[in-house]
C-alpha cells in the first residue's frame, strides 16, 4: 500500500522584498507551525519512508523540522528541483519516478511542496475539493496502487486534512 503526505511549507518570511523568491526563510509563526504539525504526524503514528522536497529553503527548512519530530534521517531525504511551484502534473511524474521499496507492505512519502501545485495535486490525485492547503498544511492520503510507476489522477483517498489553525 502507498500512503503520502502532501507538506505545503511553513509560514514564510517577506521581510526581505529584494530576496530571492527562492531563498526566503520560515518566519516566527512558520519555525513554530512545522514542529507542531510533525507533532500532529507523530502522534497519529506516521512514520515516513521517505520524504521529498522542494529545495527551496522555506520547503526544506519545513521538511527539516519534520525530519527532526520524527527522528527521519536528514541524509535520507530527498530534494528535488522538479517540486518548486510544481503544477500537478510535474508533482505526478515525481513520485511516478520514485524506485521501489524491496519486499515492504507499506510505502509512506512525505512531500514537502507550494501553492498552488500542491493543492492542485491534492485535488486530482484524490477528486477532491479543497480550496487551499494553508501554509504547513497537511493532505494525508492512501493510494490504491501497488507500485508508484502506476500513480495516477484519482487513485487515492483522502484520508486526513490537517493544518496549524483547524479547529479554531
Amino acid at each position: 500500500m502507498k500512503k503520502v503526505y502532501l507538506v505545503r511549507h511553513a509560514k514564510s518570511s517577506w521581510a526581505d522584498m529584494g530576496m530571492d523568491d527562492f531563498d526566503r526563510p520560515l518566519n516566527e509563526r512558520g519555525e513554530k507551525d512545522a514542529p507542531h504539525m510533525a507533532k500532529l504526524l507523530k502522534h497519529h503514528g506516521v512514520v515516513p519512508d521517505r520524504m521529498i522536497s522542494s529545495p527551496a529553503k522555506r520547503a526544506l527548512s519545513t521538511c527539516l523540522a519534520f525530519a527532526d519530530v520524527l527522528k527521519f534521517d536528514e541524509a535520507s531525504i530527498v530534494t528535488d528541483k522538479k517540486l518548486y511551484h510544481a503544477s500537478a502534473d510535474a508533482i505526478l511524474r515525481v513520485l511516478a519516478q520514485m524506485k521501489e521499496h524491496k519486499g515492504e507492505e507499506e510505502d509512506v512519502v512525505l512531500l514537502f511542496g507550494h501553492n498552488p501545485g500542491i493543492t492542485d495535486f491534492a485535488n486530482a490525485l484524490l477528486n477532491i475539493g479543497i480550496d487551499n492547503i494553508p501554509t504547513c498544511g497537511i493532505v494525508g492520503a492512501t493510494l490504491n496502487i501497488d507500485r508508484w510507476a502506476d500513480i495516477a489522477f484519482g487513485c487515492g483517498k483522502l484520508t486526513s486534512f490537517e493544518y496549524p489553525k483547524k479547529g479554531g
